[in-house]
């Protein structure tokens, strides 16, 4: 009776090892070619960002860059392709086509030359997915193997894009299925994120991370403040989504014409920085994000503006993602609320940053590891707190509609409800 079992458990360590190894070896291949072309699409970002910045006047040309997207994507036949399609492959046998990748890349690109105001993750979890989709097939993964392979390349072209390993081998893992995590992908996603980090760390790039002014001490007042701008980020959230989501219907029925669509919008956008006088709402706004954070200031109406000026670049055809824009939303909305409720303003901006990245996306452990290695583990109570609120009251609603809400968010009940 013994030798039987031992060989059975012999069996297991075996297929168990064998797992581990291939994972580390795919996921790694995943990590490095992921943190390549993370790192290569990081730089151009940046220097995009830059050339606008000392050109002011290139902002003009925001409709011809939307021209120019909508011609890419009608070329490559890509349609609506974009995160949702990456989402879908996880969960489902739902193909990836190869041309997401160049075309995301380049469209996201014109988009920070010109002055969309969007950001880099939904390019960066489409690259990534693109990446991994395409590895298991070059590793002849099976079926079942596939997803996971799927979530290393999303998590490996985040992490060098964003300088977070953490948060993005979990955010891949959590994004998928709401109120479920596939931890079959964890050391996988893990390993991945490590290599790209490391591979883009090589090149030059510098993790996304910031050096609070005051972090007061812990107390049930700085609790009960954390959990209402926690409420106040959920709101935003919703209305921030629901713009989104409406939004895009909208123009598409009254300007069904992809290339109209994107050079009116694009003028629109235009038209209103300059009415404003600023251009703060161009671009990703990265340095009104770190001013809210580490000085407090931000102009109270800042945080409006920017969902203003992002559902009208997201919604007429320009590429990018939300999230970096909903990093700006939330820090100036958190300062802001901070000034009526006595809480440190710069404070209270990074509260808003991961509380309002909660409510979008539906990640609470994602979002307490990024507010982890954005502003360190000092005082992690009011970013637990915050986030569990924003989780919560955010409902059903999100950016990304291909999620899942498998369990409801307030109770222990199987729903599998979709994302509104």
């Amino acid at each position: 009776m013994e030798k039987p079992c031992i060989k059975n458990i012999l069996l297991r360590i075996k297929k168990y090892v064998f797992t581990f190894v291939k994972w580390i070896i795919v996921a790694g291949v995943s990590g490095l070619s992921g943190g390549l072309v993370g790192w290569v699409f990081h730089t151009s970002i940046e220097y995009a960002t830059a050339f606008r910045e000392s050109h002011p006047y290139i902002i003009w040309f925001l409709p011809v860059g939307g021209i120019v997207i909508a011609a890419v994507y009608k070329l490559f036949k890509l349609g609506h392709t974009g995160t949702n399609k990456i989402i879908d492959s996880v969960r489902s046998s739902e193909k990836v086509p190869f041309l997401l990748a160049p075309a995301i890349f380049i469209s996201t690109v014109i988009t920070h030359l010109f002055g969309g105001s969007a950001g880099r993750e939904g390019a960066a979890l489409q690259l990534g997915g693109t990446i991994g989709k395409y590895l298991s097939k070059f590793f002849r993964l099976g079926e079942k193997d596939v997803p996971i392979a799927v979530m290393c390349g999303m998590s490996a072209v985040f992490s060098a894009l964003f300088g977070t390993p953490m948060t993005a081998a979990i955010f891949a893992i959590e994004v998928i299925s709401i109120g479920i995590m596939h931890y079959a992908a964890l050391i996988p996603c893990l390993v991945s994120s490590l290599a790209a980090y490391g591979v883009s760390a090589l090149l030059g790039s510098h993790p996304v991370s910031y050096q609070l002014a005051l972090i007061p001490e812990l107390s049930w007042q700085i609790v009960l403040q954390s959990a209402a701008i926690g409420a106040v980020s959920a709101i935003a959230g919703i209305i921030f989504c629901v713009m989104l989501h409406k939004g895009e219907f909208l123009l598409e029925k009254f300007i069904k014409n992809t290339f109209l669509r994107a050079a009116v919008g694009g003028l629109v956008i235009v038209l209103l920085g300059t009415l404003i006088g600023t251009q703060d709402y161009f671009g990703a706004g990265s340095q009104i994000i770190e001013k809210a954070i580490c000085t407090g200031v931000a102009r109270p109406e800042a945080f409006a503006l920017k969902i203003l000026f992002t559902v009208l670049t997201i919604c007429s055809g320009y590429k990018g993602g939300e999230i970096v824009p909903t990093f700006f939303i939330g820090s100036t909305l958190g300062s802001t609320v901070s000034s009526f409720i006595g809480l440190n303003k710069g404070f209270g901006a990074s509260l808003g940053l991961v509380s309002m990245f909660c409510a979008v996306v539906n990640c609470p452990i994602a979002s307490i590891i990024l507010s982890i290695e954005l502003f360190g583990t000092s005082q992690i109570i009011p970013y637990v707190t915050s986030c569990a609120v924003s989780y919560m009251l955010s409902g059903y609603f999100g950016l990304y509609t291909s999620q899942k809400i498998v369990y409801s968010k307030l109770s222990a009940k199987y729903v599998n409800a979709d994302v509104k």
